[in-house]
């Protein structure tokens, strides 16, 4: 294939025309990595195409509200990628839908979307849908990745193209760019899902956008490691992005198991969340602060290096060879146990602390940091590896094929290719955010020297106190959370006289000082309600408060024995916070902070 690409699958064609791999995909099966060539998964999507042609699926108006619609809901594997790939070159819409979702959610959805099939993995996530079955009317049939005894298994779809060849050959030749491709229902923090339409174009526009601007022009022999849910649009995006670019992919056994698998395949690059980051981050310090003698001072000075770092402004001589021998001490190990190979890590999804990018990035970890919401497929801007393309504290450049605006109350707007199709069924909702074209994304920003975008917040999350003054809850909570001692914060005030804070302390940081200080406590709950805990926390916050407005510093506190987590529906399967739901959940202890 030599013409540029217009739809998604056409992706895969580029690579076995330009370079053809072994390993275009790889998953553990019974404690080996299999590898998926590139010929054999086209001849696989093929396969699959063909069965579901022959099941019915395919369409004959390529008008989204007709459209054949399949839902999966799976974790991250080959199998899900040949779906995509299979109801892509049939003009089937896929709805993916995160493993993690709840039955009621998964049953609005398939309703929302007249889902005809359900791709699954594993049996937890089959018993679940099966379940609801009989709340869904247009559902016929639930397949699953995995040979399981009570689910059929989606190998029984599988025909042989030589038959149809004709005919899957024309309906390819059919799906023009304008089709759409996917319904990515976003999670969002509050009220029922949106579903995302969103074309061939745009994902394909925002790929090769994303890809010549950042750019991933030098890899056609790398390796990625996949584990964010390929669900969300980053990690699936990023996938397309891999591979056009000849990257193979090999998938995490879990999340449990990405440090193993790190240190097994030594992938190049993997796009991440800050969340992760920060556990990584966490992990490396407690280590550090077992360290002993001179080796714990050479690692704290290290550190301390770390933190001065400005990828922009050099430091003095004297401070480069400080780096250069930190990396040679210290930094050296810490890429050791991410595989040693790693070139570059991408985040989004969420505002990565500054403080770490400079950390890692001193340790020659580089990463880099972008933004994007699901609504504009999803990249708006990205710190790139050019020259001058990368500012920690912002997320980067806009990317080719955008244009920003920043309106007068400071939201961010975006047109380009890449913008939605709409919001399937809800009009009402797509008049909302896009306007004239413009994309409202909603969050707040400034362009940094006219060129880095920031984020500085939410536009529906800043809130005004009694007194008048708007506070952005986020600004505090990304400062906060630098701090050992926070694992999570929620910043409250709206229509209060005062800002104060939900805090879930870092247990494992506040159990190793309680040691240090040699005190004991029974549990977590002993632990928030000492004094000694709610005296450093005291501390905590009047250091951290020097940073803001007096308006905005955080007055009272109130610590939580518990994480919030995804199976409370307290955080998104991305793991930002579902702000309502967390409020919903403390309403005693807010009505404390605010007596």
């Amino acid at each position: 294939m030599t013409n540029k690409p217009t739809r998604i699958f056409d992706f895969v064609s580029l690579q076995l025309a330009k370079f053809p791999k072994d390993d275009m995909l790889a998953n553990k099966e019974n404690g080996n990595w299999k590898k998926y060539s590139t010929q054999s998964i086209i001849d696989s999507v093929n396969q699959l195409s063909v069965g579901l042609l022959n099941v019915g699926l395919g369409s004959k108006d390529l008008q989204v509200d007709t459209q054949d619609k399949v839902a999966v809901i799976a974790h991250n594997c080959p199998e899900w990628i040949m779906l995509d790939l299979a109801c892509q070159q049939i003009g089937v819409i896929l709805c993916p839908i995160y493993p993690t979702t709840n039955a009621k959610e998964i049953a609005f959805i398939l309703n929302d979307a007249t889902i005809k099939y359900v791709f699954v993995s594993g049996t937890e996530i089959f018993e679940k849908v099966s379940k609801i079955r009989n709340e869904v009317p247009s559902l016929i049939d639930i397949y699953s990745f995995d040979e399981t005894p009570k689910s059929k298994y989606w190998k029984e779809l599988i025909i042989d193209t030589n038959t149809y060849y004709h005919q899957l050959a024309s309906i390819r030749q059919s799906i023009h760019e304008a089709v759409c491709a996917t319904i990515i229902y976003t999670s969002g923090t509050t009220g029922l899902p949106k579903g995302v339409m969103l074309s061939h174009q745009n994902i394909v526009s925002n790929v090769i956008n994303s890809k010549n601007s950042f750019p991933f022009d030098d890899m056609p022999n790398a390796r990625a490691l996949s584990f964010l849910p390929l669900n969300h649009i980053f990690e699936r995006m990023a996938s397309y992005i891999y591979i056009s670019s000849g990257i193979s992919i090999y998938y995490a056994e879990s999340m449990e198991t990405i440090g193993s698998n790190l240190l097994e395949i030594k992938p190049q690059i993997f796009t991440t969340v800050p969340r992760l980051l920060e556990k990584v981050y966490e992990k490396i310090m407690s280590k550090g602060n077992e360290l002993k003698g001179i080796k714990k001072v050479l690692f704290n000075w290290a550190v301390s290096l770390g933190e001065k770092y400005d990828n922009i402004i050099n430091g003095s001589a004297l401070y480069q060879v400080q780096l250069f021998i930190a990396n040679k001490l210290i930094f050296n190990k810490w890429r050791a146990a991410i595989g040693g190979n790693i070139k570059f890590i991408v985040t989004g999804g969420a505002a990565c602390q500054e403080r770490l990018m400079r950390i890692f990035n001193a340790a020659q970890i580089y990463v880099y940091e972008g933004y994007g919401p699901t609504e504009n497929s999803p990249v708006i801007s990205v710190n790139c590896r050019k020259k001058g393309g990368q500012k920690f504290g912002t997320v980067g450049v806009v990317i080719d094929g955008q244009e920003v605006k920043i309106e007068e109350d400071g939201e961010i707007c975006v047109k380009g290719p890449s913008v939605m199709m709409g919001y399937y069924k809800r009009p009402d909702l797509t008049s909302e955010v896009l306007i004239n074209g413009w994309l409202h994304t909603g969050d707040i920003g400034v362009l940094d020297e006219g060129r880095y975008l920031k984020i500085t917040d939410r536009k529906k999350e800043l809130f005004k106190t009694s007194g008048g003054k708007y506070v952005a809850p986020q600004a505090l909570e990304n400062k906060f959370k630098e701090s050992p001692f926070i694992e999570q914060i929620l910043v409250l005030g709206d229509n209060e006289k005062y800002v104060a804070a939900l805090i879930v302390p870092s247990f494992s940081n506040i159990k190793k000082w309680l040691q240090e200080e040699s005190i004991s406590v029974e549990n977590n709950h002993d632990m928030i309600a000492h004094t000694h805990v709610i005296k450093l926390y005291k501390e905590i916050i009047a250091d951290y408060n020097k940073h803001f407005n007096p308006t905005e510093q955080i007055k009272k506190f109130e610590l939580l024995a518990t994480e919030w987590t995804i199976e409370k529906g307290e955080l998104t399967p991305k793991l930002s916070m579902k702000r309502k739901v967390i409020v919903e959940n403390h309403q005693e202890s807010i009505a404390k902070l605010f007596r």
